[in-house]
């Protein structure tokens, strides 16, 4: 457990140099802007590439590890939702709830360390559980609260869903790198360096981003914000892991990469999506500050049990 932890430490002590650096206002929230645009856009957008172009469909895609961890994230989902229901949430705050409690930083945090920790074998795995993450629950949370404001779904949701995935950076630069590896052709020498290269810009410019942009969060609603920590950091993992282990047929490997990545702190993009619905940003906020300084214990516990698979 310790190694595992003193493997973990550097990259959280980034997140806390970033952290530093906002609080103090050395890193202003407008540098901070730019600094998450450079690295959604360019470094790990290329750092996703290299990483697709460089293995196959068959690598990345297995339908047991999509329906253990679909199963397991939409049970801990379900229990968020019920739980805001009994609190007499209106469905916009529930869904919001729910978002937060199954999706990981898994762009930012996951891609970079979990390769890096676990290997680069993680890397499908990883890339599945990042598309599954933005394909199914980014689209079903836009879904339910247009739906609930609305009273029904209109053709343009469907739209605006669809344009929204094609133009999401990670989303093609996946799909990029699957599509020249299936044209069989290799990578040419500049080509292949040059992701490389700004690719490797990718793990300090996300971490210290996230430190920055924590920087800037407020710990408001502290005992829902707990709760939806406790439902991020502990509860989902161990459904993926009964799901993974015990009801589908997941390669032993696979399976821990896909608690590790479940065990993840709450993403960044569902504070954007809560603000940009203008529903619950600060309870969601507050999740994240608060399940990403938990993790550092947490995540170090899930990474030394699975890697013992």
């Amino acid at each position: 457990m310790l190694a595992i932890f003193l493997k973990t430490l550097p990259f959280f002590a980034l997140i806390g140099l970033g952290y530093l650096a906002g609080r103090t206002r050395f890193f202003p929230e407008e540098a901070t802007a730019w600094l998450t645009k450079f690295v959604f856009y360019f470094a790990l957008s290329a750092m996703l590439f290299r990483f697709a172009a460089n293995l196959s469909l068959a690598e990345i895609f297995d339908l047991p590890f999509v329906l253990a961890y679909l199963s397991g994230s939409l049970a801990v989902y379900l229990i968020a939702t019920l739980v805001a229901f009994l609190r007499r949430l209106p469905v916009a705050e529930a869904a919001v709830e729910a978002q937060v409690a199954v999706i990981g930083n898994t762009g930012f945090l996951g891609v970079p360390m979990l390769v890096v920790l676990l290997g680069p074998a993680a890397a499908g795995p990883v890339l599945m559980v990042l598309a599954i993450d933005l394909i199914v629950f980014s689209s079903l949370i836009t879904l339910i609260i247009t739906g609930s404001r609305q009273g029904r779904m209109s053709s343009g949701v469907f739209r605006s869903l669809g344009m929204g995935l094609l133009k999401n950076p990670m989303i093609v630069s996946i799909s990029l790198g699957l599509a020249w590896s299936a044209s069989g052709m290799a990578v040419p020498g500049p080509l292949n360096e040059f992701v490389a290269l700004l690719g490797a810009a990718a793990t300090p410019g996300a971490l210290f981003a996230i430190g920055a942009s924590l920087a800037a969060r407020s710990a408001e609603r502290m005992q829902v914000a707990v709760w939806l920590s406790f439902a991020k950091l502990v509860l989902h993992p161990a459904a993926v892991a009964v799901a993974a282990l015990l009801l589908f047929p997941v390669d032993p490997f696979a399976a821990g990469v896909m608690i590790a990545a479940a065990a993840l702190p709450v993403a960044g993009n569902v504070y954007m999506l809560a603000q940009h619905y203008g529903v619950a940003p600060q309870r969601v906020s507050a999740a994240i500050l608060i399940s990403t300084a938990v993790s550092i214990v947490t995540v170090s516990l899930v990474i030394a049990w699975v890697s013992g698979f």
